[in-house]
């Protein structure tokens, strides 16, 4: 259930908080044009990323995500938003070219935040998360609530799978039936599921007191982060690609309707 994909590539080797530093741009990029061509051009460096990194595995698996997330995008923003130019009327429902080449670029975005999401988690060890936010002067209570997350997410999956698959195994049948029927029958699992995490955040909390979490100020890493030359030069470019962008943007071009 672990996204973390253990390669040797020019991606995993930098610092993590380049890294991060990167995400937080494909993010700011994807948000600065609302025009489906533009954002096309950020998914592509995306894909370009997640090919240095081989991260195309991990974004394989989620790709009923990215197809609902777009259809969604596509089919509703049109039907919310409204331009100058009609393309087509559907008794009290209009749309217009430029809803529509939001609801695409809308789609894409969203495509595009969960892609870099899954290639930074596909290239980088909780540890050095972590132990990067230290770096980055976050407190360290913080840094590990951060961790947690990333720890837990995994492990509170896989233990609901668990679950569903020992039911079926038992007889119980999740696959036929209308949409409603087979959520009634998921909702028993709810409770095996729940108790699974309390007792592992239960288990948890005592293994932090054991080991004196909290009890002193100053704390050590096993891993040591070196910040090198390339890193400085990705996030010198990475900057320069972000302000270039926002830029353009206020130039006037790059939008199809005056918001993100």
């Amino acid at each position: 259930m672990d996204l973390y994909l253990d390669h040797n590539t020019a991606l995993h080797r930098l610092d993590p908080r380049a890294k991060l530093f990167g995400l937080l741009v494909a993010f700011a990029l994807t948000l600065v044009f609302n025009h489906p061509g533009y954002v096309a051009a950020a998914v592509a460096a995306i894909v370009l990323a997640a090919g240095i990194g081989r991260c195309f595995v991990n974004l394989w698996r989620l790709r009923v995500i990215f197809v609902l997330l777009f259809l969604f995008s596509v089919v509703l923003w049109p039907l919310m938003l409204r331009g100058p130019t009609l393309v087509a009327r559907l008794g009290p429902l209009s749309v217009t070219r430029e809803s529509l080449l939001y609801g695409l670029a809308v789609g894409l975005r969203l495509d595009a935040m969960v892609a870099a999401g899954l290639v930074f988690l596909s290239t980088t060890r909780v540890e050095e998360f972590t132990s990067g936010l230290r770096r980055l002067g976050l407190p360290f209570p913080v840094s590990f609530a951060f961790s947690l997350a990333f720890r837990f997410v995994p492990t509170f999956a896989e233990s609901a799978y668990t679950i569903i698959q020992a039911q079926k195994s038992r007889g119980l049948d999740l696959e036929s039936g209308g949409l409603l029927t087979r959520l009634r029958r998921h909702v028993p699992l709810l409770i095996p599921a729940v108790i699974c995490a309390i007792r592992n955040t239960d288990l948890l909390a005592m293994a932090l007191e054991s080991r004196g979490y909290g009890a002193s100020g100053r704390r050590t890493d096993y891993l040591e982060l070196r910040f090198r030359w390339r890193d400085a030069l990705i996030c010198l470019a990475l900057t320069a690609a972000l302000g270039v962008a926002m830029w353009w943007r206020l130039s006037g071009h790059g939008a199809v309707l005056p918001r993100l």
